[in-house]
């Protein structure tokens, strides 16, 4: 068996058991971690770092989690709406007016982050990313693709820089900025948009499924031949320095399975932590609202949106490109996270819900 670092509640063996399993049939590397009550069971790591398998993976290695992120951007939407700072019924273009462009007037707040606003293309290159003012304004001059509001389609990039803007209006910080201030700081968690040049030696790059290199492309697994669902990005693209640097509030931020749990146990207890409390219980509540319950568009599978998580029964979360995940169960006050460098094709890749199926082995114990 693959040697796993870290420690577990025997209650929990099958969490770390599974894991281990992943790494003897393969995987390179990755972190679990599982908090009930906003404590941790499980926090386990092990594998290497990096494709030559030569840097053992450490307690404190970080890696890009892709669509992991938007559960972050989510959180920081749902403190401001807690706060009464921004409102979910409002227009978009309430605090955003170049929104209203192109008969988005009527685009809500809430369609943003149910993936309903109808933006769910990126028509730049790559490159253009990392110019936030030039992304932001692009997608504001942009017709929407169907009456908002009134179908969804994954927004797997665009969504980060429509709620990041609206964030930045609102409180004059970036996604980013917003983050560390006011959640990943006050928790002591380590998770990072706009990942600082200090934290570069902590990084697992993201390696390839296998057969494949660097120009492996997202895509959209089941999603509509005329979608522009993957946007070209390339694994060498979320490798790079530039891609680190920036903020793409949708697919760019950089932690681990300890601090991706700690953070979204937030929304498991209730909005409050370790003493910090970030939500009210009402307001941890609006997250697993449901907005949309169908067909997505661009995913090409049926959906269930809350507010900026999809809803699986009374639990919420979201996976990201390459195998990490986080499933949040309130009922249970439970959080699991798994994070990874190590890709698989999507379609064949149930890494995140072997997980999330062994921890709950643990919590029928608990009971």
């Amino acid at each position: 068996m693959a040697d796993i670092q870290g420690f577990y509640d025997d209650l929990f063996l099958a969490v770390p058991t599974a894991f281990a399993g992943m790494l003897d049939a393969g995987d390179a590397g990755g972190s679990v971690a599982v908090l009930v009550d906003g404590e941790p069971v499980v926090d386990v790591w092990g594998g290497y770092a990096d494709a030559g398998r030569t840097a053992p993976w450490r307690r404190d290695t970080i890696v890009n989690v892709w669509s992991v992120t938007k559960t972050m951007t989510a959180l920081c939407a749902l403190v401001l709406m807690d706060r009464g700072d921004l409102d979910p019924d409002a227009p978009v273009a309430r605090y955003w007016p170049e929104f209203a462009a192109e008969g988005k007037d009527k685009v809500l707040v809430r369609h943003l982050l149910a993936h309903t606003a109808g933006l769910p293309d990126w028509d730049g290159s790559v490159e253009d990313l990392y110019d936030w003012p030039a992304a932001t304004a692009r997608l504001a001059a942009r017709a929407p693709r169907w009456e908002p509001g009134t179908a969804a389609g994954y927004h797997s990039l665009t969504q980060g820089f429509l709620v990041g803007e609206v964030v930045r209006r609102v409180t004059g910080r970036g996604l980013g900025e917003f983050l560390a201030d006011e959640v990943t700081g006050p928790l002591g968690a380590d998770f990072h948009i706009g990942l600082p040049a200090g934290h570069d030696h902590r990084v697992a790059p993201a390696i390839p499924p296998a057969g494949r290199d660097e120009d492996y492309t997202s895509s959209a697994p089941g999603g509509p031949a005329d979608s522009e669902a993957g946007n070209g990005v390339r694994v060498r693209d979320g490798n790079s320095l530039a891609w680190r640097r920036a903020q793409f509030p949708a697919a760019s931020g950089y932690g681990n399975a300890r601090s991706v749990a700690l953070v979204q146990s937030v929304l498991a207890c209730g909005g409050e932590v370790n003493g910090v409390r970030l939500l009210s219980p009402a307001g941890c509540d609006r997250a697993r609202e449901e907005q949309f319950d169908g067909h997505d568009r661009v995913l090409g599978m049926p959906t269930r949106w809350g507010l900026g998580y999809d809803l699986f029964g009374d639990a919420c979360g979201w996976g990201g490109w390459g195998g990490s995940l986080v499933m949040i169960d309130p009922g249970s006050r439970l959080v699991v996270a798994y994070v990874t460098h190590q890709m698989r094709e999507p379609a064949e890749d149930t890494r995140g819900m072997e997980i999330v199926t062994a921890a709950y082995e643990g919590v029928q114990g608990l009971r």
